[in-house]
């Protein structure tokens, strides 16, 4: 490197983005994290020990992806090369391979390949990385905000390991705003500023976990606040939230964050918890997820976890869906929330799906059990010949309209299915049919016994 070249690499660093700046080059610089790169764990030891295999690192954006690369980038012997899946195409991979090659044919180098955003690579792209990846000519080194068990191979999978980074917690999104602000060699110390305590809480809180989307808007504070007379540039609260406007909702509506905010929903009105549920509500709809996909996992929920403790609940569903469409937002948003807390409210029961679940199953294993003679068919000439329908009773004609009979095909006798559970309604379903079912065994009894009477037999 000439001395123009070395001015040149050096401005370009110092007009590089605070969070580019910033990036650590030693593992001891990174903040958050610890779960995969914590004194005792595995990718601590293998970069140590410069012995890294092929990684796919997978998180929300800011989270220390391409930073864990940069670190690998200063600490490995190995050649390190890097990539961006949204601008490389396959020529760019074979200039790559074949500088790879030639480094382990001649000097028996090894070279590590970063992919930024892997996910963006399409199938025929990934599947030309694989016998490479294969036969240890790259070791592969992805990042990806997306989950890679959806956009990426599974033959890249298997020969990777998967590190899930997490968003980083408030107090370590402080810590790095504090080295920003006042770290004169990678910082902006040498502006002289200051943050005030309650700035530093609401950024960390506002930037929800991203590290970069925290020191963009700290920047961005520096850079336009006018100096104090004391000579120092404060960033105080109204400062920090003119700098961060709106926090970014991470919901994509085709991956795990998509299935993860659903199942949430799910959840919270099944544990009876109308502010989580509304909570879930609001973020998927604040992030244009489709109405009718909300509106049917709800009707799903209202029979499935609700079920005929409170019958009405599906009712309800149903109706928020019908109205939801034919209003439209935003004041379906009305319709559902009210919908999503009164299933969350409404005493619950899994009776139903238990019941179908076993019965399913029961078919299963059973197979293509009769039905008893007496239920079969006899709206056709000459079924009594083949004994249709002989000696079926007409529930009607019973007290309590119930008769007891067989109903089941017969090798499954007394067995059960539906077990009404001990809430809401369906305490009055399990009374009911305990009162009919009692009340029949006593009016058959007696009937038995007048017929035996009057056959002169002993009762």
């Amino acid at each position: 490197m000439d001395l123009f070249d070395y001015m040149r690499a050096n401005n370009m660093e110092k007009e590089a983005p605070l969070a580019a700046r910033l990036r650590p080059t030693t593992l001891e610089e990174v903040v958050g994290q610890k779960h995969i790169i914590g004194r005792d764990k595995l990718l601590y030891r293998a970069i140590r020990a410069d012995k890294i295999s092929s990684v796919i690192f997978y998180g929300p954006p800011g989270t220390g992806k391409t930073t864990l690369a940069r670190v690998i980038a200063h600490t490995t012997s190995a050649e390190f090369t890097q990539i961006n899946a949204t601008s490389a195409g396959k020529k760019d991979m074979e200039e790559v391979i074949g500088k790879a090659k030639d480094l382990r044919g001649m000097y028996g180098k090894k070279t590590i390949l970063f992919i930024d955003e892997i996910h963006r690579f399409n199938k025929g792209q990934q599947d030309y990385l694989l016998p490479f990846v294969e036969d240890g000519t790259v070791v592969l080194i992805g990042a990806t905000t997306e989950n890679p068990y959806f956009e990426v191979n599974g033959a890249l999978i298997s020969r990777s390991i998967i590190f899930e980074l997490k968003p980083l917690t408030r107090e370590e999104i402080k810590e790095l705003l504090i080295r920003a602000v006042y770290d004169k060699e990678k910082g902006m110390g040498s502006y002289e500023a200051v943050i005030d305590e309650a700035a530093l809480d609401f950024l960390a809180d506002a930037a929800g976990g991203d590290a970069r989307l925290a020191l963009n808007a700290v920047e961005l504070g520096v850079m336009t606040t006018q100096r104090s007379d004391d000579g120092h540039i404060h960033i105080d609260l109204e400062t920090a939230s003119e700098c961060i406007q709106k926090r970014v909702i991470k919901y994509d509506k085709g991956g795990d964050n998509h299935y993860d905010t659903i199942s949430a929903f799910i959840k919270s009105m099944r544990g009876s918890d109308p502010d989580a549920a509304v909570y879930y509500l609001a973020k998927m709809l604040y992030a244009g997820e489709s109405v009718t996909f909300i509106a049917r996992r709800m009707m799903i929920c209202a029979a499935e976890d609700v079920g005929n403790a409170d019958p009405q609940a599906l009712s309800v569903a149903v109706s928020a869906s019908l109205a939801s469409e034919r209003v439209g937002m935003p004041e379906a948003q009305i319709i559902l929330a009210q919908a999503a807390a009164y299933i969350a409210t409404a005493p619950k029961s899994n009776a139903a799906v238990n019941a179908i679940g076993e019965a399913m199953e029961t078919v299963k294993a059973t197979g293509n059990l009769p039905v008893p003679p007496h239920l079969q068919d006899a709206h056709y000439r000459g079924s009594v010949k083949l004994g249709r329908g002989i000696g079926y009773l007409y529930a009607h004609d019973f007290p309590n309209h119930y008769v007891d009979q067989q109903y089941l095909p017969y090798e499954l006798s007394g067995r059960e299915f539906y077990r009404p559970s001990g809430n809401g309604y369906e305490v009055k379903i399990r009374e009911h049919m305990s009162r009919i079912r009692r009340e029949s065994h006593f009016c058959s009894d007696n009937i038995k016994a007048d017929d035996r009477k009057r056959k002169g037999m002993s009762v």
